[in-house]
């Protein structure tokens, strides 16, 4: 029997955010932090969590700070960044599962953007493992060849018109990634437009962060991804470049499937296939 619980957590740059923790009936062999990607609220993953914990993981799940249950004001008051996400949001989440347990090892799982910012998160080298899942560089000339015209737009177009005129990126009335700080948006897109993506816009301090990093990460990627490419793939775990890598391609036929994709992977019907035979693997 798993069970699960909301909180609400202080962080240290002076807001909340909504979590959700669930706990396995018994004994705990790690705590697992998802961190999501870039516009997903935490209800998305939901189900994974559930079954982790019904393996015998505590699990944590979160928004970030303007997303989700975690957007409490107008976002057009709010100046956050992706790094206060990553220095805050992900550091409370950190925090709050050590002390629940400092025994159990804690193992990070990032989806997306949730696998991009590890090298940000002060408290990085607390982690014991990482997996990410459908994460690489979001440069854009590495995307695939049929999202370059649409992020194209995105970055040149829509992106800095719409924040210039809104106060915020309108991304559920533009059909794109979803309602976004401005600061969000607009740090986003500067890496987008970096051939070295966060990397190459935050500095040398920030590229000898990702590179100390020791953590062994795990990837897992699909090779039917829509946004992700192999080369943003390979590009993105790159910037850890002292981190022993384990770097699994997927095709959805490797697991019986017509279409796995960017977001396929957290869902239930993969509980038997991806869940199983890849992501318990990667934690064991």
């Amino acid at each position: 029997m798993v069970r699960s619980e909301s909180r609400i957590l202080a962080t240290q740059g002076g807001y909340e955010i909504a979590a959700r923790i669930f706990r396995p009936d018994g004994a705990v062999r790690a705590s697992v932090l998802i961190a999501s990607a870039m516009g997903v609220s935490q209800v998305f993953y939901a189900p994974l969590a559930t079954w982790l914990a019904s393996e015998g993981f505590r699990v944590a799940t979160f928004d970030y700070f303007g997303t989700g249950e975690s957007r409490t004001v107008s976002l057009r008051a709010l100046t956050i960044t992706i790094s206060d996400w990553a220095i805050f949001d992900c550091e409370a989440m950190i925090a709050e599962l050590l002390k629940e347990s400092r025994s159990a090892p804690l193992y990070w799982l990032g989806h997306s953007l949730g696998g991009q910012i590890l090298g940000l998160v002060p408290s990085r080298d607390r982690i014991a493992k990482a997996v990410t899942v459908a994460c690489g560089s979001g440069y854009w000339l590495e995307n695939p060849p049929r999202l370059k015209w649409r992020v194209w737009w995105l970055w040149y177009v829509a992106a800095p018109i719409s924040m210039s005129v809104l106060g915020y990126f309108p991304g559920k009335r533009l059909r794109k990634v979803g309602d976004l700080p401005k600061g969000v948006m607009a740090q986003w897109r500067r890496w987008c437009l970096n051939p070295n993506y966060v990397i190459g816009v935050e500095g040398a301090g920030i590229r000898a962060q990702y590179a100390a990093l020791t953590t062994p990460i795990t990837s897992l990627s699909f090779v039917d991804d829509e946004y992700m490419s192999a080369k943003n793939i390979e590009s993105l775990h790159g910037f850890y470049r002292n981190a022993p890598r384990t770097m699994i391609r997927i095709a959805p036929t490797d697991v019986s499937a017509s279409r796995i994709g960017h977001f396929g992977f957290f869902n239930e019907r993969f509980r038997d296939s991806l869940w199983q035979r890849y992501l318990l693997q990667a934690l064991a």
